[in-house]
């Protein structure tokens, strides 16, 4: 008997294999660098950004969310990975009915990894500027669904791993409260050698 999970993921990687183009787009996309690079010269670009110094510390306090986020998200995969049996990816799973286009990762299918990452850079940010956040989220969305369409996630690890980076975050916030006078200390003196 076949999930819904697994029927969804058919549904979406039946996309793949049928225009060359497209598979190869979504195959750059779905990769390990080029989605993470545009989120963080993303991140570097909100540091710098801002009509006025309040905006501008408003936004560099987004971007130290969204790293703390991401790294904790990272965090919780791990510990995971660590505790929940190991779930198979979809193409070990169904060998031979899988359009696999893409390298077969040897860690767990759940959570995944890269999903976390993406949400939780993308939901720290949230958190202190909504139109930012909702521009992070585009990027942390194409590397999601390309994850599903090149065959090695099923939607189920990628709403586990927008779970593990709602936690992340969710720790991040209590953290970056906890430690306001460091980060405003360290803000200041950031600002005093032109990094902020």
């Amino acid at each position: 008997m076949i999930s819904a999970d697994e029927t969804v993921f058919f549904w979406i990687n039946g996309l793949a294999g049928r225009v060359d183009w497209i598979d190869s787009v979504i195959r750059v996309l779905s990769c390990d660098v080029f989605i993470p690079l545009v989120m963080f010269g993303s991140l570097l670009i909100i540091w710098f950004a801002g009509r006025d110094p309040e905006r501008r510390e408003r936004n560099q306090r987004g971007v130290l969310c969204s790293l703390a986020s991401m790294g904790l998200a990272n965090l919780v995969v791990f510990l995971l990975n660590g505790i929940l049996p190991d779930r198979m990816r979809p193409f070990e799973a169904f060998p031979g009915q899988v359009n696999l286009i893409f390298y077969s990762p040897t860690d767990p299918s759940f959570p995944s990894n890269a999903a976390a990452a993406a949400f939780a850079l993308a939901i720290g940010m949230w958190l202190y500027n909504r139109r930012l956040g909702y521009a992070l989220l585009i990027p942390a969305l194409v590397i999601s669904f390309g994850r599903i369409y090149v065959g090695v996630h099923y939607p189920m690890d990628i709403f586990g791993g927008f779970a593990c980076a709602a936690a992340g975050t969710i720790i991040a916030v209590i953290a970056m409260k906890l430690c306001r006078p460091i980060i405003d200390w360290l803000l200041r003196f950031m600002r005093k050698l032109y990094l902020a």
